[in-house]
């Protein structure tokens, strides 16, 4: 059985850009490719979050159009208290070894993304740009190298 995909912001941009460079088309067709794999991909509300609000501040319309398409067309994973307590608790883990991956005072959306993936209690790859920050709590990879 192959992981599930969880999409953090760099994928979820690329796939909401409606005229893409050729490294965003790239990443469209490798997300068409999942979905005719029948690989199970997932939309964390943290990372719609992550985008949508600078969609919103840049008045991106038929990118939130196609951010919206994308939540329906793949899974939506909603945040829940669990979800939140949890990331709190890697958010500690992280600093007590000394490797926060954000500022003290910050949401630190990376231990929120985790704590989503987690939650699934399946395995999980998370398709990301932030391998560094986000494999120290959950298996984390460049788009590029995640087959269909």
């Amino acid at each position: 059985m192959s992981a599930t995909v969880v999409l953090n912001v760099g994928p979820l941009g690329d796939l909401c850009n409606p005229r893409p460079a050729p490294a965003g088309l790239a990443c469209q067709q490798w997300a068409a490719a999942l979905r005719a794999a029948g690989r199970r991909v997932i939309v964390p509300e943290i990372t719609d979050y992550g985008i949508r609000r600078e969609l919103i501040r840049a008045g991106r319309k038929r990118s939130l159009a196609l951010l919206d398409g994308l939540a329906a067309r793949f899974e939506y994973l909603p945040l829940d208290t669990a979800m939140m307590r949890r990331a709190a608790e890697l958010w500690a883990q992280a600093r007590q070894q000394g490797r926060p991956t954000a500022g003290d005072q910050s949401l630190d959306a990376d231990a929120i993304l985790a704590a989503q993936a987690l939650s699934l209690g399946v395995p999980v790859i998370v398709a990301t740009a932030n391998v560094a920050h986000l494999s120290r709590f959950v298996p984390a990879d460049v788009w590029q190298n995640i087959p269909p």
